[in-house]
């Protein structure tokens, strides 16, 4: 049994149609990457997926239960993790505490009233969380001070507390320098070993290297789906996106 699958998933706004009938399927413990043009549908797909948006006809199953329409707080509960293009972290609070907020709302409800050094399984979860992502010797920093590239694995590690299922990650290195690119890249790698990862990633390098599978949208339904080596060869994609 897959671990996800969407059957006629489609969205439509007015008389536009950003999905049309997605059939997709992703395997438990696989990296998958959404490639596609923009406009392709890959953030309406996302959103379909996260919560964020109610798909107009379809179905989203995981796990084997249906969780089409849920909203974004049940999905969460479910087992379904996201980040976000544009990052959203709390600035003004601590990374451990951005971390330890993502935990407690898993797993007892975010109850402000509820003391955290009584929440000893919380402080865990998220200390570990953090060094999941190579933040802990900074967790006590504010969130703003870190660098635009912690503040992104920050955001994963945010996602990670909240014990997911499935990762998905929506432009993970999107504002990166060199450098913290290929730390992220490295940070992803070891997450998947666990976990199973979907990204949205612009950067065709950074989808060749990291996804087992890649699923290419073109205005609003699957063109191609195959290994990275399959869709750098299949002339469809080719033609309409990769254009090499």
């Amino acid at each position: 049994m897959p671990l996800l699958k969407t059957e006629r998933l489609s969205v439509r706004f007015g008389g536009l149609a950003a999905l049309s009938d997605v059939d997709f399927e992703l395997g438990r413990n696989e990296v998958r990457a959404i490639i596609g043009p923009n406009g392709a549908g890959k953030s309406t797909f996302f959103n379909c997926l996260t919560g964020v948006l109610r798909p107009t006809r379809g179905r989203i199953i995981f796990d084997g239960e249906d969780i089409t329409g849920l909203p974004s707080n049940a999905i969460s509960q479910k087992g379904i993790a996201r980040s976000y293009q544009i990052t959203n972290i709390l600035p003004n609070v601590s990374a451990l505490e951005n971390v330890r907020i993502a935990a407690q709302s898993r797993r007892h409800g975010w109850n402000m009233i509820a003391h955290h050094a009584g929440l000893r399984d919380i402080n865990e979860k998220a200390e570990a969380a953090l060094k999941s992502v190579g933040l802990l010797a900074k967790g006590h920093e504010l969130a703003s001070n870190l660098s635009h590239g912690e503040q992104r694995n920050l955001e994963i590690g945010i996602a990670l507390a909240t014990e997911p299922k499935l990762l998905c990650l929506d432009e993970p290195t999107a504002g990166m320098s060199q450098a913290e690119t290929e730390d992220t890249k490295e940070l992803i790698r070891g997450i998947a070993e666990n976990l199973t990862i979907l990204i949205v990633e612009h950067d065709m390098q950074i989808v060749m290297e990291l996804a087992d599978r890649i699923t290419v949208l073109h205005y609003g339904a699957i063109l191609a789906e195959g290994t990275p080596a399959e869709i750098q060869q299949n002339p469809r994609v080719l033609e309409v996106y990769l254009k090499t």
